[in-house]
């Protein structure tokens, strides 16, 4: 008998099966799909030789989180990306979002150089913005470390409840209230960027708070350690932790489709890096009926269409600052935003919907042979929507880089509904595992103190269904394996002669 299966080798898989093998367990990892990786895939999509990262691309939370930190985080116990050989990328500038025109806000890697940058657009919104982020720039660790927690309870730190209280009063009322402390429109715009990321809705005080509070945060960390790509594509975020996977002794195996969790092998722990709608289909009958309503209940957010671009050239944006950042926003000012966030959170397809867009190849230049330049791209759609986005956003792309159109070599289109069938657990194309509603940050999946065991013995979700939430961060399955080792007890690190590191 194992002592932990894993279902699905998405980013809080393998870090499931990766906190367990490390303390000594005998893991196995199951995957449905051929490739491993879950949202962190990459893939040949067009031309021979380019590299495309089929889900996530851009990696503020890779850079940050506990679980992938420098050294293993603060109690030594993660992964070390850089010192399994995955290089993180910097452009030079972290994020540029169009407004109107040639006009765009920039996020730099400094505090001081996004001042002095808001600053030129409208005197005194620069030294607002440091007032406002900067402190929260500073304590970075410790806000990334509390919002990628398991959000039960309050932090012993002191030092982390003033970090918080500042975060809090820095969102609060959401978008709206955060413009109303500038005159002009760029710091807004781009924290109503960042915050779109969730496809939720921005204008309801209330209802923005946790988008907001994830726009913030990915606000934050653009200044603090980047937004950067992985070298060679988002692949090597899995294999390399894949890697070590096996040098632990654990077992991976792609094309191993679950369709009821008694097919699985005879395991101590089932650790599900699935969708509740999985769970609840997995289950069956043998899920008490109060639980299955609960998990019937979970809501879903919109989809995502995204498209894969190869240009002939780097895109020609009107702000030549634009061409040396590693991600684009695509929005217009933040009323423009919500109103298209707002489109698509009513069942419809936006008018000029927000396009979030990352030219690796701005950094890495591994990704396809010499001229010829990856482009990704995204946008929020109806849940299951099969419509075609590609002349949509080259024509976004082309209203802020005229002549865009011109360098494409070719593109490939992946529907919500295409994203859905490709990787079930992303329902209806839903690539955050569930809405990112203040409600369903705090209470993921079901309202419960250990919300990662579920009323099955022996059986456990670890996915972005989980706190802390979407991202590639890997804490949803580290919390849920140290739930597992808390349940197995002492005897659980029964190493049989595997190495530890």
């Amino acid at each position: 008998m194992r002592d932990a299966v894993v279902v699905g080798s998405g980013p809080n898989g393998l870090a499931a099966a990766w906190t367990l093998a490390s303390a000594g367990l005998d893991v196995e990892v199951l995957e449905g799909a051929d490739t491993l990786g879950g949202g962190t895939r990459s893939a040949a999509l067009t031309v021979p030789g380019v590299v495309h990262d089929v889900c996530s691309a851009a990696h503020p939370l890779a850079a940050a989180a506990p679980f992938f930190a420098p050294g293993g985080g603060p109690d030594g116990s993660g992964f070390d990306l850089q010192a399994h050989g995955v290089r993180l990328l910097q452009p030079e500038i972290p994020l540029a979002h169009a407004m109107a025109g040639d006009r765009f806000a920039v996020l730099h890697r400094r505090v001081d150089d996004t001042v002095v940058d808001l600053d030129d657009l409208h005197p005194g919104d620069g030294q607002r913005w440091r007032r406002v982020v900067g402190p929260l720039v500073d304590d970075a660790r410790t806000l990334t470390d509390a919002l990628t927690s398991r959000l039960r309870g309050v932090p012993a730190d002191p030092a982390a409840l003033v970090t918080l209280a500042r975060f809090g009063l820095a969102i609060a009322g959401g978008p709206r209230v955060f413009a109303a402390r500038f005159r002009g429109s760029a710091p807004a715009a781009l924290l109503t960027g960042s915050a779109a990321h969730t496809a939720q809705r921005l204008e309801h005080p209330v209802a923005a708070t946790a988008p907001a509070a994830a726009g913030m945060l990915l606000t934050v960390l653009g200044q603090a350690v980047g937004w950067p790509v992985v070298e060679g594509g988002s692949q090597g975020i899995a294999d390399a932790v894949v890697a070590d996977l096996r040098r632990r002794g654990a077992t991976v195996r792609t094309g191993a489709w679950v369709r009821d969790l008694r097919d699985l092998p005879p395991a101590r722990a089932v650790l599900l890096d699935l969708s509740p709608a999985q769970l609840d289909t997995l289950g069956g009958d043998r899920l008490p009926a109060s639980y299955r309503r609960a998990l019937r209940r979970y809501r879903y957010g919109p989809g995502a269409s995204t498209l894969h671009v190869v240009t002939s050239e780097p895109i020609p944006w009107a702000d030549p600052r634009a061409r040396r950042a590693g991600t684009v926003h695509l929005g217009g000012p933040a009323a423009e935003v919500a109103h298209a966030e707002a489109q698509v959170a009513d069942g419809r397809h936006a008018d000029e919907p927000f396009v979030l867009l990352v030219q690796p190849s701005v950094v890495d230049a591994s990704r396809a042979p010499a001229g010829l330049h990856p482009v990704w791209a995204y946008c929020h759609v109806p849940p299951g929507s099969d419509v075609d986005v590609t002349a949509t956003i080259l024509r976004r792309i082309e209203r802020y880089a005229p002549g865009f159109r011109d360098t494409v070599v070719a593109t490939h289109v992946r529907t919500a509904a295409q994203l859905a069938r490709d990787n079930p657990v992303h329902v209806g194309g839903d690539v955050a595992v569930g809405a990112t509603s203040l409600w369903q940050v705090l209470a993921r999946p079901v309202p419960r103190w250990d919300p990662y065991r579920t009323p099955l013995p022996g059986v456990w979700l670890c996915s972005s269904a989980t706190p802390p939430g979407p991202g590639v961060h890997g804490m949803c399955g580290v919390h849920a394996a140290r739930s597992v080792l808390r349940s197995l007890g002492p005897s659980s690190g029964r190493s049989r002669g595997r190495s530890r590191k």
